[in-house]
């Protein structure tokens, strides 16, 4: 039995307020229009995700910081989220629902000049991230559709525990070389840069 028109479930999903359901799709197999509804707004916040670090890898690449491998590990990352919402994407329309674009917002990164707070940043996204999905997929389940629960957790929070626990490796071992979350992060950003190997994973 489906939920009155005007009834929503609390939840943390971030919902896409101006979707158009796909009703009509002749594609449209059992997707529930709140679990279209959170499938999309999940996208626009991988898409999100991306370009934020896109923008942290920017900040590595400028002349006055210039740390090139912490700037080609967000970009590896931003590569990774990119590919998450690509196959979110791909999900949504094999379920015959529709992706609803929205403008583009500025990152909200700009004052993270240091490798320390960065990292703590991507962490925080991450973790955010994660919840969100973890609510998205027990709001399929809560709607009778197992197959994006379980899509849902096979291909987005199972590669994000491991991702999880590099993040916190890094941001310990920034911690012990002594980064700072000031601008002037100076021998320890720089040692960082050139010692840690998972950065050129």
């Amino acid at each position: 039995m489906a939920e009155p028109a005007g009834k929503r479930l609390k939840s943390s999903l971030p919902l896409c307020r101006a979707h158009r359901s796909s009703a009509g799709s002749r594609a449209r197999h059992n997707l529930q229009a709140a679990v279209e509804e959170a499938l999309c707004g999940v996208s626009s916040l991988l898409w999100d995700g991306a370009y934020r670090l896109k923008a942290l890898a920017s900040v590595f690449e400028r002349d006055d910081v210039a740390l090139p491998r912490v700037a080609s590990f967000f970009h590896q990352e931003a590569l990774k989220q990119e590919e998450e919402a690509q196959a979110m994407l791909g999900y949504l329309a094999e379920r015959g629902g529709n992706f609803c674009t929205k403008d583009i917002q500025k990152p909200g990164c700009e004052a993270v000049l240091a490798v320390l707070p960065a990292l703590e940043l991507l962490m925080l996204q991450l973790k955010e991230e994660a919840d969100v999905l973890v609510a998205l997929s027990q709001l399929a389940r809560h709607n009778g559709d197992p197959h994006t629960a379980s899509f849902v957790k096979s291909h987005f929070l199972s590669p994000r525990t491991d991702r999880l626990k590099l993040i916190g490796d890094l941001l310990t071992s920034a911690r012990r070389v002594g980064c700072t979350s000031d601008q002037t992060g100076g021998f320890g950003e720089y040692m960082l840069n050139e010692l840690q190997e998972e950065l050129t994973r």
